[in-house]
């Protein structure tokens, strides 16, 4: 088995250029030094050194000597690191949903610290069936995923409903009226998204006849991943269909994807970040049918313990703060 002794000969004998030397800088007599250097050579199947007039690395060796350097300073790495984790005593690791705003998920990250929490804290941003995975093995002690979701076992708080915002192409929005989704676009060829009530009909497929027989191009919805959250996907895609519209989706990997598409006039997207926003971009809230951003803190109520001494208490402190935002 390869070990670090042994990758110690290896670098101390390549640099010393001496038997001796090298024993003396590795801790060691020089017997044992040239039986892990043998035992390397056999492991690694070719010879590192030269050894008939002084020490010298063969071509192989000198190939090879970079990468010894690279693995001795991965695990002295890795060593400091445990090091410092223990000294820094017990740590929370809080799992994020991409959807939450950047600000507010700050707010949410520093609450216990704020409330004299001493934990060292530790985020992760990442999908929501991704942190329910990962709060179930342990890898996580509490996270806020979307709602609803299917929880095998998790304990979790109450739902905490965030407004939103849709984002039109600047141009394309027309208020709510007597005519409805079906107006005909204008000469220009603005597409026809509509304010939030509009949301599920700008999501149809294609165009559609309009008054007077014009066409009306509505604009997909970009959503996330169907996988990342299945449940809360399949409501929020129900919730635009409610108007009894077939509703068109375009996925997109984050919500800085979906603006793109949104200012290159190619969707329409939903977000419960009020600084998300772009040039020739419009915002309206979304209110008619109300498509607010479900969230809920959940936690593995069989791994409370060292990692987080109270976790129904954290995620009551996480719960008043994502209140706060919802209430703003």
């Amino acid at each position: 088995m390869l070990t670090e002794r042994h990758l110690e000969i290896f670098v101390a004998l390549a640099e010393e250029e001496h038997f001796g030397a090298a024993a003396q800088r590795v801790g060691i007599t020089q017997p044992p030094l040239s039986q892990g250097l043998r035992r390397l050579e056999a492991l690694l199947g070719v010879r590192l050194f030269e050894r008939e007039r002084g020490v010298f690395l063969t071509e192989e060796g000198a190939l090879l000597l970079p990468h010894a350097r690279r693995a001795l300073a991965a695990l002295a790495e890795l060593r400091e690191t445990g090091a410092r984790e223990h000294a820094d005593g017990r740590r929370l690791r809080l799992g994020l949903a991409p959807e939450v705003p950047a600000p507010l998920a700050a707010d949410v990250a520093a609450a216990p610290v704020r409330a004299g929490d001493r934990a060292r804290i530790s985020t992760v941003t990442a999908p929501t069936a991704s942190l329910l995975s990962d709060v179930a093995s342990g890898r996580l002690d509490l996270a806020v995923i979307r709602h609803p979701s299917v929880l095998h076992g998790l304990a979790a708080g109450q739902v905490i409903l965030l407004p939103t915002w849709i984002l039109t192409p600047a141009g394309s929005a027309t208020p709510a009226g007597p005519a409805g989704p079906d107006r005909p676009a204008d000469s220009g060829g603005a597409a026809e998204a509509g304010d939030a009530a509009e949301a599920g009909d700008a999501a149809g497929a294609g165009d559609a006849a309009g008054a007077g027989g014009a066409a009306v191009r509505r604009l997909p919805v970009a959503v996330r991943p169907r996988g990342e959250a299945p449940a809360a996907h399949d409501l929020f895609v129900d919730t635009l269909a409610s108007r009894g519209r077939r509703v068109e989706t375009v996925v997109v990997a984050d919500e800085r994807a979906g603006l793109a598409l949104v200012a290159a006039g190619q969707a329409v997207l939903v977000t419960a970040d009020e600084t998300l926003t772009a040039s020739r971009v419009e915002r309206r809230r979304a209110t008619d049918p109300p498509l607010p951003l479900r969230l809920r803190v959940v936690w593995n109520p069989r791994r409370s313990g060292a990692a987080s001494e109270d976790p129904a208490a954290t995620a009551r402190l996480l719960e008043n703060v994502l209140a706060e935002g919802a209430a703003r």
